[in-house]
């Protein structure tokens, strides 16, 4: 099935409140958007019949769509026929979690839990260190839920400073602030009806805590400015790279809160602890990066050798799935032309994680600007400041960024470049 056929019959459920299946001659049944809820609406039903190489394959169902659309439910309906009649296989919109690749233990463990908890309206806690998939697992969650035709919402804490947060979260009233020239509704309003995923969560001030936690708990919130609550029905979900249990004993996390995010743990593994992925997620995004970003068909993926694969899975990778994406990609833009990538492509720390980077030549093309030790050096000695300061700040990265004289944004790159997981 097209991404275009896809993304229409998604629209279709979201404006039309309707439900696209797929009904096979056996009458199984695969949803491929929208939710239960429509079966039993009282709009038009349209009925389209899927017919490969001579021989019937079923219908595709739209129930729901309002007599005056049924015109364009139809013709939706129409192309997600054409797309099952050419061969392409239905996609699982209520959750397949094909995104979340591998076949470990691990994972398989991950896939089953998620299936279980996106049956639910539970809120949840994503644990994991950074590049792991927390966010991956959350949208999975969310299109394997009941709430997958309304919208999912992500926010990062970490990105805004507080007061833009709050905003940004909770929304604010015209003159509530200088620059709030209108009226402007919060993310947690754009995701009524859907799920919502708060990233990162360790990093809201203790302020926002409480109004989350008030939220948490009676469903309204206040937006910035104004005195008159407003109400939202969103699934709740949080994610974070460090252990708030830990917080919490140390005081920079609040108690209640914790508990309210905390009804159900799910643990993403880091990639060291799921080594046999390795191969899956390499070929996966070998395929992405051959066709431009897009795991669509297209151009014939470039091949790894056994020896640059046996590489690959022995590094212990500490930036996770998404260091090692960036890797795949680099290694496809070096390869240019050629179709086999091997091993004197790979970057040097995973080649030879043991040994230290090579110094930057100098930008006039004489000596090097520092020898390979020097420069390691000056890497070790950032990285144990970096690291200080988090531990003397509980993990705030504003309190740090101001300890060490540097701006938040800075800090934060130099957090991802050095892949610190801090704990208060």
């Amino acid at each position: 099935m097209s991404e275009g056929a896809r993304r229409l019959g998604e629209v279709l459920a979201r404006t039309l409140h309707a439900q696209v299946s797929w009904v096979r001659p056996d009458g199984e049944r695969t949803i491929l958007a929208g939710n239960g809820a429509a079966r039993g609406a009282t709009g038009s039903s349209v009925r389209v019949p899927v017919v490969r190489g001579g021989s019937a394959m079923g219908e595709v169902v739209v129930v729901g769509a309002e007599p005056p659309y049924a015109q364009i439910a139809s013709a939706v309906a129409v192309l997600i026929a054409e797309d099952l009649a050419a061969g392409a296989e239905a996609p699982t919109i209520s959750g397949s979690f094909a995104d979340i690749v591998g076949r470990s233990a691990g994972t398989e463990a991950l896939h089953a839990l998620l299936r279980r908890v996106a049956t639910s309206s539970s809120t949840a806690l994503l644990l994991g260190e950074n590049g792991t998939g927390k966010e991956l697992c959350a949208r999975a969650i969310h299109a394997a839920s009941p709430r997958r035709a309304r919208r999912f919402v992500a926010l990062n804490c970490s990105a805004l400073a507080d007061s833009l947060l709050d905003s940004e979260l909770f929304g604010h009233k015209r003159g509530a602030f200088t620059g709030a020239v209108a009226d402007r509704s919060g993310l947690l309003s754009l995701a009524d009806g859907g799920t919502f995923l708060l990233d990162e969560v360790a990093d809201m001030s203790p302020a926002l805590q409480v109004k989350l936690l008030r939220f948490l708990e009676g469903g309204t919130y206040t937006p910035v400015g104004s005195e008159e609550p407003e109400a939202v029905d969103v699934r709740m979900l949080a994610a974070s790279n460090r252990d708030l249990e830990r917080l919490v004993s140390k005081k920079a996390f609040r108690e209640d809160l914790y508990y309210r995010l905390n009804v159900i743990t799910i643990r993403v593994p880091p990639l060291r602890d799921r080594r046999p992925d390795v191969p899956d997620l390499a070929r996966h995004f070998l395929r992405i990066h051959a066709n431009g970003g897009s795991a669509s068909k297209g151009t014939a993926p470039k091949r790894l050798t056994d020896e640059t694969m046996d590489c690959l899975v022995a590094y212990h990778w500490p930036g996770n799935v998404r260091e090692l994406e960036n890797e795949i990609q680099r290694l496809v833009v070096l390869a240019g032309d050629d179709r086999v990538i091997g091993i004197d492509l790979v970057s040097e720390r995973i080649r030879e994680p043991g040994r230290a980077p090579a110094a930057e030549p100098a930008a006039d093309g004489g000596r090097p600007a520092a020898s390979p030790k020097l420069h390691a050096a000056v890497e070790s000695l950032q990285r144990r400041l970096i690291a200080d300061a988090l531990r003397r700040n509980a993990g705030n990265k504003t309190l740090a960024a101001k300890d060490l004289g540097v701006s938040r944004r800075n800090l934060i790159r130099l957090v991802r470049r050095y892949h610190l997981h801090i704990e208060a």
